[in-house]
């Protein structure tokens, strides 16, 4: 593969590109990445985390390079485009994310059902970056089977996506450089390095166990120190409240292209505080302002829970939940949120289930081990969910006796809501 240029990053050092790549980086659909943060609210609590989904694209292209290099140099692919196509693909995977990353998707879900990978698709197909991709030689449907799904060869849509993909190896080590947190060590070229094909699906060397394991103990901490954390949760759970109580307003899950390119984070927000501070809307505009300005909600009551319970809570539920509390409580009901965090200990695959095992190669032999089986993750292995309880600085107290007459100490809760889907 021929490269046009290289860009420096502190993660990879270097990341080279080639001419089809380059102008698909310069393409705006994709500049306007550089203004979507990768972890949304997360810079308020961890004052470095302002890096986006521009240069986390670009670290999962060169990585997504690295692994369809080695499959190259095995044999597994047989021919250098396969491993041009695999880099494009893992460029473009988050290109239909909008403001605030995965929590605004919390809202498309809400709001009309739709994901960002569905948004990527169209962006992928119906801009500027289906003419690129021709001009080059390549097919913009083919792309999108790679970077979200359906492939013809599934191993190569792993490399997109799943416990082995180039998407964990890259977010992880850049969030937590960026975070300051000590958690997310991974030894990605040990572990692209180590890559097989074996039933149609991407294996890994025995050798290279102990490189996932670290990945995937990381990912965990990760989700405990930062993408779960309290008050990170906090700042997100206002903005979420925001965007769905201004969406009529302001019509920021209006789909067409036209308005979703135009969102960003600092445009929207910016939008949502310039909302009136009195009448329909004042709650939204509130929100928004106090999001902006750090003054952020309290948490008064917390429940981990690894194994997920029976009962159903959807987000009908939270917000029943949450009057109950107020009303408890004496105060607004516009006071008080409930929160249902949750997400798989382990990376989901391809096609949304959990990875429950991995395929090593041992010498001669293929054998499937559950990832139970690999040291430390059996502890970690099931889900994770956080049920939080906030509320205003001057409410706390009231509501804070008010959560335990409602949940009761020994209550526990399913979660259907909050997704955070890393």
């Amino acid at each position: 593969m021929e490269f046009a240029g290289e860009i420096t990053d502190p993660v990879h050092r270097s990341i080279r590109f080639s001419e089809v790549e380059k102008e698909v980086i310069d393409s705006p659909a994709f500049q306007r990445l550089r203004r979507i943060r990768q972890l949304a609210g997360a810079h308020l609590i961890y004052p470095s985390a302002q890096h986006s989904r521009f240069e986390h694209s670009l670290g999962a292209m060169h990585i997504a390079g690295l692994a369809g290099e080695t499959l190259l140099g095995k044999g597994y692919i047989d021919h250098a485009e396969a491993v041009q196509d695999l880099r494009l693909a893992a460029l473009l995977h988050d290109i239909g994310h909008g403001p605030f990353s995965h929590l605004f998707e919390e809202v498309l879900e809400y709001r009309c059902n739709t994901t960002h990978e569905e948004m990527g698709r169209r962006i992928i197909t119906q801009t500027e970056i289906a003419d690129i991709l021709d001009r080059h030689g390549h097919s913009a449907d083919q792309i999108c089977q790679l970077s979200f799904g359906q492939p013809k060869v599934n191993f190569m849509n792993e490399i997109i996506s799943g416990g082995l993909s180039a998407d964990i190896m890259d977010y992880l080590p850049r969030d937590g450089l960026f975070t300051g947190a000590e958690y997310a060590k991974v030894d990605y070229h040990r572990l692209t390095s180590s890559l097989e094909v074996s039933r149609n699906r991407l294996a890994i060397n025995r050798s290279a166990l102990n490189s996932l394991e670290s990945m995937l103990i990381s990912r965990y901490e990760m989700f405990k120190a930062v993408y779960f954390h309290k008050t990170v949760r906090s700042a997100e759970v206002m903005l979420l409240h925001s965007m769905i109580a201004a969406d009529e307003a302001l019509g920021l899950t209006d789909t067409s292209l036209d308005n979703y390119l135009g969102l960003t984070d600092e445009a929207t927000l910016e939008r949502l505080c310039a909302l009136d501070s009195s009448g329909k809307y004042a709650f939204a505009g509130k929100m928004a302002r106090d999001y902006r300005d750090r003054r952020l909600l309290k948490s008064v009551y917390e429940k981990f829970l690894h194994k997920r319970d029976k009962q159903k809570m959807d987000r009908k539920a939270l917000q029943a939940t949450a009057a109950r509390i107020a009303d408890a409580a004496g105060v607004d009901r516009n006071h008080v949120f409930v929160d249902a965090s949750r997400a798989h200990s382990m990376p989901l695959t391809p096609s949304k289930e959990e990875m429950y095992s991995v395929l090593v190669v041992d010498k001669d032999r293929v054998y499937e081990m559950p990832v139970s089986e690999i040291p430390l993750v059996e502890s970690i292995s099931g889900f994770f969910d956080m049920l939080r309880v906030y509320t205003t600085a001057e409410n706390r107290q009231k509501v804070e006796r008010s959560v335990k007459k409602v949940l009761g100490e020994q209550e526990t809760l399913y979660m259907g809501a909050g997704k955070l889907g890393r």
